[in-house]
C-alpha cells in the first residue's frame, strides 16, 4: 500500500522522490556527466548545445546539502562493556552522539562538505550536541514526511558562505585531470567537495589504543625517526634494560623506557605512528558520497564523481593569479627536521580555514589544549557522555541506559597525560601537528550534480541509460513550482 506520508505531499518531485526504489537507486546509478548547455567536440559523439545552463533549484540542491548531515537519533553503544575474564572495555570511544547518513570510525563525523554553485562557495556546517537537538525537534522525524519547506529551511541553516564565485583554477594539468577540462565544475552544476578534519580522531584513536588493559597497552614509536639516545644516561638505560628495547625497536620510541618500566606500556606491543595514517577516518567520505551520489540518481539528476581540482592546489588560494581554491591556512613544518622527514611531515599542514573550519592542532590550540579540548567535547556537560538526556534517546529503557553512563569511565589520567606527551613529541620534533597524516585530509574527489543536455543522450544513449532523467523535468519543474 502507499504510504501516506508519500500522498500528502504537495510537490509532486517529492512525491516522486519518497516513492523511489533504493533497490532502483542501486541498480541505475551510473555516471552521466553532460551537462545541459555542455558542447562536446569527440570522434563519432560530438554534440553541439543550443540550451543555456539550467543550475539545480533551491529545494534541489537543498536535498543534497542535508543528506551530506546528520540523520536523526543517537547512536547506540550496544557494545559489552565488560570482557568475559572480568575487566572493562573501554565504554567511551566515541567522538559525536548523534547519527550521520554515512559511517564514521568511533562517529568523529570528521568530514565536512563545500558547496559550489554559480552563486559561489558555501561550507556546509556540521550540526553537534544541542544545536542537532534543537533541529531536529523542529522537524519531523522521517525524511519523507518533510515538506518543501523542511528541506529548505533545514539547508539554509547549515550553509556558510565562504566565497561569492566557484572554486576555479586554470582548466589545464595539474589543476584539472584529461577531459575534467571541458566536464568538471561547468556553469549550471552543483558541486560537493569533502575534505577530512583528522585532528580529533587522531588523538582520540591514540587514547582508546592506550586504553586496553595493561598487558595489551602499546608503546607508540615514531617510525619516521631512528633511535637516538639523549644522552649517555639514556643510552645505558636502554643497554643494561632487560626489555633491550633497542634490539626490538630500532625507532624513536616516544617516552622512553620510563613507560615500559613502569608498566604503563607493554614494550613487546609497540605501535609506529605511521602506521595508523588517518586511523579511517577517511572512509567517511566516501561512504558520504557514495550515499550522495545515490540521492542525486532518486532526484533523476546527472551525477558524477570524479577527481576535483588537484590536492593540493584545491586547499590553496591566490586571487591575484586567478587560483581560486578553499583558501586552508598552511602551517609548518619546523626547518631542518620535518624537510627531511617521510611525507607527508616535511611539507606544510593544511590546518584549517581560519575562524570558519579549523583543526584541533595548532597554531589554533597548543597540543595539550587539543587534548583538553577532545576530553570536554566527550566528557563535558554538553558532551556525547555529558549530556544524559541526548545519550538516552537511543534507548527504551532510559534506566539501563542511565546505568552504562553511570560506569562509562573516561580515559585514565594516565592515558590522558601519555597522549599529550606523544602529542608533544610530534609539535616538537616536526614542527606540525600532526606530522604522519594531515591535520586535513583531502580526498581529491567531488560530486558534480546537473540537469542533464538530454538532447546528447536522445542521440547517442539507449533510451534505459537515462530514463529517470528524462522524466526528471515533468516531474520537478512542471507547473508552479513543481506542485499539482
Amino acid at each position: 500500500m502507499r504510504d501516506v506520508a508519500v500522498e500528502r505531499h504537495a510537490h509532486s518531485g517529492l512525491r516522486d522522490l519518497n516513492s523511489y526504489s533504493f533497490v532502483d537507486a542501486l541498480q541505475q546509478r551510473r555516471t552521466r556527466r553532460v551537462a545541459r548547455g555542455v558542447s562536446l567536440q569527440s570522434k563519432g559523439l560530438s554534440h553541439e548545445s543550443q540550451n543555456a545552463p539550467a543550475p539545480l533549484t533551491p529545494l534541489e540542491e537543498a536535498i543534497l546539502v542535508v543528506t551530506t548531515g546528520i540523520s536523526g537519533g543517537a547512536v547506540m553503544h550496544d557494545g559489552p562493556l565488560e570482557h568475559p575474564d572480568g575487566r572493562y572495555e573501554l565504554p567511551t570511544p566515541f567522538v559525536n552522539v548523534f547519527g550521520r547518513t554515512g559511517s564514521s570510525a568511533d562517529n568523529c563525523q570528521a568530514t565536512s562538505f563545500f558547496l559550489i554553485n554559480d552563486e559561489g562557495t558555501w561550507l556546509i556546517k556540521r550540526l553537534q550536541g544541542r544545536k542537532a537537538l534543537e533541529f531536529l525537534r523542529e522537524v519531523p522525524r522521517k525524511w519523507s514526511d518533510w515538506t518543501e519547506e523542511h528541506w529548505l529551511e533545514a539547508a539554509a541553516a547549515v550553509k556558510h558562505k565562504l566565497y561569492d564565485e566557484r572554486l576555479e583554477y586554470p582548466r589545464r594539468f595539474p589543476y584539472y585531470i584529461g577531459w575534467n577540462n571541458q566536464h568538471s565544475n561547468v556553469p549550471g552544476s552543483t558541486l560537493l567537495f569533502p575534505v577530512v578534519d583528522c585532528t580529533y580522531q587522531y588523538l582520540n584513536g591514540i587514547m582508546i589504543m592506550l586504553s586496553h588493559p595493561q598487558d595489551q597497552r602499546p608503546l607508540v614509536i615514531d617510525d619516521f625517526s631512528r633511535f637516538r639516545p639523549r644522552s649517555l644516561l639514556d643510552w645505558g638505560a636502554w643497554l643494561g634494560s632487560k626489555l633491550r628495547l633497542i634490539d626490538k625497536i630500532p625507532y624513536q620510541p616516544i617516552g622512553g623506557i620510563k613507560h615500559a618500566k613502569s608498566g604503563l606500556v607493554n614494550p613487546e606491543n609497540f605501535i609506529p605512528l605511521g602506521y595508523g595514517r588517518t586511523l579511517r577516518t577517511d572512509y567517511e567520505a566516501f561512504f558520504l558520497m557514495q550515499n550522495i551520489m545515490l540521492m542525486g540518481e532518486a532526484l533523476g539528476l546527472g551525477g558524477w564523481i570524479h577527481g576535483s581540482i588537484m590536492p593540493p592546489f584545491v586547499m590553496q588560494r591566490d586571487e591575484s593569479k586567478g587560483f581560486l581554491g578553499l583558501g586552508f591556512r598552511e602551517h609548518g613544518p619546523q626547518i631542518g627536521e620535518g624537510p627531511w622527514a617521510p611525507l607527508p611531515a616535511g611539507l606544510p599542514n593544511f590546518v584549517g580555514i581560519d575562524g570558519v573550519l579549523e583543526g584541533l592542532c595548532p597554531p589554533y590550540v597548543d597540543t595539550d589544549e587539543a587534548v583538553d579540548r577532545l576530553m570536554e567535547m566527550k566528557f563535558g556537560p554538553d558532551g556525547c557522555y555529558g549530556d544524559k538526556e541526548i545519550f538516552a534517546r537511543a534507548y527504551s529503557n532510559e534506566a539501563a541506559a542511565a546505568e552504562y553512563l553511570a560506569n562509562a569511565a573516561p580515559y585514565k589520567p594516565e592515558v590522558v597525560e601519555y597522549t599529550k606527551e606523544i602529542c608533544r613529541y610530534i609539535y616538537g620534533k616536526y614542527g606540525r601537528f600532526p606530522a604522519h597524516v594531515n591535520a586535513f585530509y583531502c580526498p581529491g574527489m567531488w560530486i558534480q550534480f546537473s540537469h542533464l543536455e538530454l538532447e546528447y543522450y536522445e542521440k547517442y544513449a539507449d533510451p534505459s541509460f537515462f530514463e529517470r532523467q528524462a522524466r526528471h523535468d515533468s516531474v520537478w519543474h512542471g507547473g508552479a513550482g513543481g506542485t499539482e
